[in-house]
């Protein structure tokens, strides 16, 4: 049978949305803003760091990095990533969200700062340096996930729950979008304070001393919005679900709550809390066999599409300059002197991010609590397969110039179905369905889950998108199959993320401990009756 609903839970699933919701929506955001800008900004500069460190003077075309250095500065911040998440995640549950929320924050300015100060005379010293911060700086990052996911869930209401985890997630797009905002003020800038002719006029003029600090700038803003947030996170409570499920003081819970929510809730007994956890419900762990009972197909499911979905949007996000280049959309680089390049790629990436992958978020944010988690989710896969395809199957159709508009756009959907659909889902549907106990456990490993995936994108797909002809190929990267044929597996890919999609449950206007079941006794699982809302349904033992 169902446990008592403590007060302060109750007043929070059925809160009225208040101004302390959109405080924490942009204090948990600001944190996914400086996210997706510090991971997304290498990829404006990974070029111009070729040009710089690895040119031959005269040289007939613009140095580039090599591939193990060009798939080191990509990737790194991923692999950091991974690991904060797993280990943040297991931190938040551990020692609660407030405490480790700050840890984050901190270590993302410090490595951002870091990055952009990777001084050296030797090219490899700077590379390695700038690899060492990325990886710390992702370490940061990672940590971000769970605990703005948990944090947002756990303060939310159960009718626009949804809404809200999603809106901190959105603040992604505006992050993506200020990398190249960002990018494109600096190149400019700089550009017309350095002129310079063109690289086949002058090759060792294309490059001027001054490009160095374009991309230390670009890296280092990363660190503003991170710090300007700081003292805010510190200033939030612990959510009450923690502190009342997990520490198990519904007295102090009630009392946060509030101030938070600014109404008066009844404080209850810790004897209540005692009692609701006399059962051995509660006692489960990660490893064992109830929670794979009761939750492990939820975890296939949110790690596998999570997983799947990285793939083709890191490898979308990443490498788009280098699709464009093929198609002829961004010109060739030995048209172009450096700070041109920087500008041209930037204005392509925030054009994309403008257009569709903003507009995609926050159309999620106004349908997720409408029609629901797994509709969106199963639609936005099926969209990017459906645009994919079109884009590969074709793809010597695209490349001719009068139709190279029409593959933007269609690339452009690709985006905007990635955000109003898994890409936010994702990160929505862990932070609902599991346990307080192990929520930003269990959100972490989802996460970082999607970040193999997303180092799978960063790796694979800098090396499969290469040519077979070694003469298009850049130097000294290993045959390819090319553009067509990788977005061909992405599509594939996108399709599987459809299949895996039907192991996630729908969570729309569920309480929390209704969807974890920590407000019902062993004995429900014994008798084989899930209660559902109003409804029961029997379901197997």
């Amino acid at each position: 049978m169902a446990k008592e609903q403590l007060q302060v839970l109750n007043a929070l699933d059925v809160a009225k949305t208040q101004w302390y919701h959109f405080t924490a929506i942009v204090i948990a955001g600001m944190g996914f803003f400086t996210d997706a800008y510090d991971l997304f900004c290498v990829s404006l500069v990974t070029k111009l760091l070729g040009r710089i460190y690895y040119h031959h003077d005269g040289a007939l075309k613009p140095g580039t990095l090599p591939p193990n250095v060009a798939a080191a500065v990509n990737g790194v911040a991923f692999c950091g990533t991974l690991a904060g998440q797993l280990f943040f995640g297991w931190l938040g549950d551990k020692l609660g969200r407030k405490k480790v929320y700050g840890m984050t924050l901190m270590l993302m300015v410090i490595c951002s700062v870091a990055s952009g100060l990777s001084f050296s005379d030797k090219p490899a010293s700077v590379m390695a340096t700038l690899c060492f911060f990325r990886f710390w700086l992702g370490f940061g990052i990672g940590g971000d996930y769970p605990l703005s996911a948990t944090i947002m869930s756990e303060y939310a209401n159960k009718k626009t729950r949804g809404a809200f985890i999603a809106a901190v997630f959105a603040m992604q797009g505006f992050g993506i979008l200020a990398g190249g905002m960002v990018a494109i003020i600096v190149a400019a800038a700089f550009k017309s304070a350095y002129p310079t002719p063109a690289y086949q006029d002058a090759p060792l003029l294309s490059t001027p001393p001054q490009a160095d600090f374009v991309w230390r700038i670009i890296v280092m803003f990363g660190a503003l919005p991170a710090a300007l947030t700081y003292y805010w996170r510190m200033k939030m409570p612990e959510t009450a679900r923690y502190t009342a499920l997990v520490a198990k003081n519904a007295k102090q819970a009630a009392s946060d709550m509030s101030k938070v929510l600014q109404v008066e809730i009844e404080s209850e007994s810790n004897t209540i809390i005692a009692n609701n956890n006399s059962t051995t419900t509660t006692d489960f762990g990660l490893f064992s066999k109830k929670f794979l009972h009761r939750h492990g197909l939820h975890l296939l499911g949110t790690t596998s599409t999570w997983f799947l979905l990285d793939i083709a949007f890191y490898s979308q996000n990443l490498f788009q300059k280098d699709i464009f280049t093929g198609i002829g959309w961004i010109p060739a680089p030995k048209t172009m002197n450096a700070l041109e390049e920087v500008y041209k790629i930037a204005r392509a990436q925030t054009l994309i991010a403008l257009c569709s992958t903003v507009p995609g978020y926050w159309f999620t944010v106004f349908f997720i609590d409408k029609i629901g988690r797994f509709a969106i989710q199963l639609m936005g896969f099926f969209f990017m397969t459906v645009f994919m395809f079109a884009l590969a199957i074709p793809y010597d159709h695209w490349t001719h110039k009068e139709n190279r508009i029409g593959f933007v756009i269609m690339y452009s959907l690709t985006f905007f179905f990635a955000n109003f659909g898994p890409n936010a889902t994702t990160f929505v549907v862990p932070a609902e369905i599991f346990p307080a106990r192990l929520r930003s456990t269990c959100h972490g490993i989802s996460a970082a889950a999607g970040k193999a995936g997303a180092m799978i994108g960063a790796f694979g797909f800098l090396y499969a998108s290469q040519p077979t002809d070694p003469t298009k190929r850049d130097a000294g990267y290993p045959a390819g199959i090319g553009i067509r044929n990788s977005l061909i597996v992405l599509g594939c890919i996108n399709a599987l993320g459809v299949v895996f999609t039907f192991l996630v449950p729908e969570s729309n206007g569920r309480s929390l401990e209704e969807m974890s079941k920590e407000n019902e006794d062993d004995d429900d699982d014994s008798n084989g009756v899930e209660m559902r809302g109003n409804e029961f349904r029997t379901v197997p033992v």
